[in-house]
């Protein structure tokens, strides 16, 4: 009789003794497999294409069209000082850690002036590095581009060549100029994921291009000056999609 009462209770403790080391294999497997999800550095890659849209400004027309030559005073206050830009880049990154992407960029931005063919094109590249938090698909990044590029300054005037003298000297002038310069830009936006392979970026830029001194680009000879903030310069709103293994938790 004793025996047939302790046979159940045997049973059901080796029952127990089989099932928890299995249990505790399994929570230690998971446990494991987080860990090092959580501890990986690279988690992902991603790339792709990005047009702009932006509103440039300085303070001096001279300093828009590099041209210390540019007429009469009266002349003068009809140039314009600032202007929309339009433009197409793109970038390439990796995520590390899930909250770093780190990767390379590069920019075409034109600014058409006066409507008669004068325009400030700009294209500029480099190294760039942002964070970003995870709240869902959205994705708030800061970062920072760090790089070089030129502006190319095209002045083109709105009416004919006035002469003047006996000489014959020329007022209103064309001109072209190129202008290389170092960059420091940053930006904030937020990144949407579309799917696991597809994610919408938003951003606002302000680009600080530093160069020649705008009041002698014109005057050959003159040595180059890397402190000097160039312009016309102010904020771009970029839109684009990434494409790549978006692994983000």
């Amino acid at each position: 009789m004793v025996f047939l009462l302790l046979c159940p209770t045997a049973r059901a403790q080796e029952a127990n003794a089989t099932a928890q080391p299995q249990t505790i294999v399994i929570q230690q497997e998971a446990k494991a497999e987080k860990q090092k999800s959580g501890s990986k550095v690279f988690t992902g890659f991603s790339g792709g294409m990005m047009v702009h849209v932006g509103y440039l400004f300085s303070d001096d027309p001279r300093k828009v069209f590099s041209n210390t030559g540019l007429g009469s005073t009266e002349y003068l206050k009809a140039l314009p000082k600032s202007g929309v830009c339009i433009g197409l880049g793109g970038s390439l990154r990796v995520h590390l850690v899930n909250h770093i992407h780190i990767g390379a960029e590069g920019f075409v931005s034109t600014m058409p002036l006066m409507g008669t063919g004068s325009n400030i094109r700009t294209g500029w590249g480099g190294a760039m590095c942002d964070f970003y938090f995870n709240l869902g698909k959205a994705h708030p990044l800061l970062g920072l581009t760090v790089g070089g590029g030129s502006m190319k300054r095209l002045y083109v005037p709105d009416q004919a060549p006035v002469v003047t003298g006996a000489d014959s000297t020329t007022v209103y002038n064309a001109s072209y100029v190129k202008t290389p310069f170092f960059l420091l830009d940053p930006y904030v936006g937020v990144e949407i994921d579309l799917n696991s392979h597809m994610a919408l970026l938003i951003r606002i830029d302000y680009m600080l291009p530093f160069g020649r001194s705008n009041s002698n680009l014109t005057t050959l000879g003159t040595d180059v000056k890397w402190s000097n903030y160039m312009t016309p310069s102010g904020p771009r709103l970029y839109i684009g999609i990434m494409f790549g293994k978006l692994r983000r938790e």
